[in-house]
């Protein structure tokens, strides 16, 4: 396959770039197992259209304020750091190391000092193509997480164009971040989550629909794009995920009874799919570098529900890999006649 059997054109007025007043007032375009055309419904009609005993998997990550503005030790250089992933430290190390994506004026080196605020810098310990850097940074645990919503920014797609401000003043701290965010560490929102308000988790409870989640924190694969035109040559970045033993025995449970396992997002979906040996779904932690394209067997979900997503991207490539190619483009046109919104803060669609 190639990447640009991947692209579609999407009109700019189209990109949602501030979210709805209410988060289930989007739409939701249906695309049924059948084979037939979408349908257009509201994303409040969901439990509607599910069935009792299905299980829908929410991704339960929080969005910290990875982004942090600052400067290198030596020069007064201003930088730009992107906090992605947590890294293993080094026995008796202080501090957290993580993996980033970097920007200044002149690259980075190893042993460079940052400095982000008094409370909080950071040491170059590695340096990567396209941007990527490994740094220690001098707090850790609940530390840093303080540190973080003092000095840092909520790390909103630029698409958005919205302003930069500190965390503590952002509207977005609170508004790009699910109702179901527990465990702090994420650099990107499961934005298929950020549709679900307590009144649509009411109303699939009373449909008899269970619930379960994963955890998955975002990786640089979301945020680096595809250079390459062959995608078997592309690599996806390593994510760190976490199956709680209570999904696996949800997942048995809704699979015994015949009902469906609907994944909420790509990045729940990720995380069933590399949790699976296609007999049996493992709990516990583990990091993926999964990458599903068309042809992929799928083994744990049976529906998606999902935003729509960039040209020529991984999660385009997932979604394509669920429905097939031909027939999501074919949806994503109709949904641009139909005038959806697109990308985090946009419409969804209900895979089946």
């Amino acid at each position: 396959m190639r990447l640009s059997d991947f692209d579609y054109d999407l009109p700019d007025a189209l990109i949602a770039r501030e979210p709805l007043a209410e988060r289930d007032a989007s739409r939701l375009l249906v695309l049924p197992r059948s084979g037939g055309p979408p349908t257009h419904r509201a994303f409040r009609d969901l439990p509607d259209l599910l069935s009792p005993g299905d299980l829908m998997v929410f991704n339960d990550a929080r969005v910290i304020p990875a982004r942090l503005r600052g400067r290198k030790v030596d020069s007064g250089g201003r930088v730009e750091l992107l906090l992605v992933e947590k890294r293993p430290s080094l026995p008796g190390e202080k501090g957290e190391r993580w993996y980033g994506l970097g920007q200044a004026s002149k690259s980075f080196r190893v042993g460079q000092k940052l400095e982000f605020g008094a409370s909080l810098t950071a040491e170059v310990t590695g340096v990567e193509p396209e941007g990527g850097l490994e740094v220690r940074l001098s707090l850790g645990g609940d530390g840093l997480v303080e540190a973080l919503w003092e000095l840092g920014e909520i790390p909103l797609p630029p698409y958005l164009r919205a302003p930069r401000r500190p965390a503590r003043t952002d509207p977005n701290a609170a508004r790009y971040q699910t109702i179901f965010a527990r465990r702090p560490g994420a650099s990107a929102a499961p934005t298929a989550g950020l549709h679900f308000t307590a009144g649509t988790v009411d109303a699939l409870s009373r449909r008899g629909i269970e619930r379960a989640t994963v955890t998955l924190f975002v990786g640089p694969g979301t945020f680096l794009p595809v250079r390459s035109e062959d995608l078997s040559r592309h690599h996806m970045h390593e994510e760190r995920y976490e199956i709680p033993s209570a999904t696996v025995e949800a997942v048995s449970r809704a699979q015994d009874r015949g009902g469906r396992v609907v994944a909420v997002g790509t990045t729940s979906l990720r995380a069933l799919e590399a949790a699976s040996d296609g007999k049996r779904l493992r709990a516990g932690e583990a990091t993926t570098d999964l990458f599903i394209t068309p042809g992929y067997e799928f083994r744990t979900i049976d529906a998606l529900v999902t935003n729509f997503h960039l040209p020529k991207s991984t999660l385009l490539m997932l979604v394509c890999a669920l429905a097939g190619r031909e027939r999501i483009l074919s949806a994503y046109a109709e949904a641009i006649r139909e005038r959806y919104r697109f990308f985090s803060y946009g419409d969804a669609m209900l895979v089946v």
